[in-house]
């Protein structure tokens, strides 16, 4: 699944399948009820074979991640407690869950449980590892101290960011895509300039783009062809817009 690499790499997010995709399900889109159905690599299975799964591609991982790399991996209640699970049962410790509030989800038509409005990020590292954590970043953003005087507070574990905007969907869309403005943060906190980035379900790459943007490396993985020409059009537009800034 994961191709061999030649270096190790400093940092992977993965956003696995939920395994959610039927041909019942149904959700909100611009305020019309829409069909839920992602494709065949999103359909349901048994817990023990999505268990399996995710013990399979997170050991590769394992296995290219540096001793003081970190992994995130995103996910809501039908995958994330397994990944847990599997993140712990090889060797894993997490250092963090985070919780992804969507300030903006859409409603849930049936009425019959609360409306989902979140997903979980797990943050983890290898057993005594010493993980690169940018404290002055997640406590004072890209500014200047002595801008933000009052800023004080730590960066909590409850992080509110709108679902990705249409703007970034302009080369293509992808029934998942994660907003720019989370893979920034996590790319900023957690990783040095010029890091190795893995993402292995990298879809429309929202994590390349967040790293090439601040001066990492990247690489991305997807079995989807038609995701990866998305990848492609959105990297040639970031690279676009750079020649258009430097004039």
């Amino acid at each position: 699944m994961i191709p061999e690499l030649k270096t190790k790499v400093n940092m992977i997010f993965a956003d696995p399948p939920y395994h959610l995709s039927t041909e019942k399900g149904f959700s909100v889109h611009a305020g019309k009820r829409v069909p839920v159905y992602k494709g065949e690599w999103d359909e349901p299975s048994t817990s023990q074979q999505q268990l399996q799964f995710h013990m399979d591609w997170i050991t590769v991982c394992r296995d290219i991640l540096e001793p003081n790399g970190t992994i995130w991996i995103s996910g809501t209640h039908h995958s994330i407690y397994l990944c847990g699970y599997a993140l712990q049962e090889l060797g894993f410790d997490i250092i963090n869950d985070i919780c992804w509030y969507k300030p903006n989800a859409p409603p849930n038509l049936s009425c019959r449980y609360f409306t989902h409005s979140h997903e979980t990020l797990i943050w983890a590292r290898k057993k005594n590892a010493k993980h690169t954590f940018d404290y002055e970043y997640t406590k004072y953003g890209n500014f200047p101290k002595d801008k933000l005087k009052n800023r004080d507070k730590q960066m909590r574990s409850v992080w509110s960011i709108p679902t990705t905007p249409r703007r970034e969907k302009q080369h293509g869309k992808h029934p998942t895509q994660k907003p720019l403005a989370l893979l920034e943060r996590i790319v900023l906190a957690s990783t040095e300039k010029n890091a190795l980035i893995l993402d292995p379900f990298t879809g429309s790459s929202t994590t390349g783009i967040a790293a090439y943007q601040q001066g990492r490396r990247f690489v991305g993985i997807d079995r989807e062809l038609q995701f990866l020409e998305i990848s492609k059009r959105r990297f040639k537009g970031c690279e676009k817009q750079a020649t258009l800034n430097r004039f």
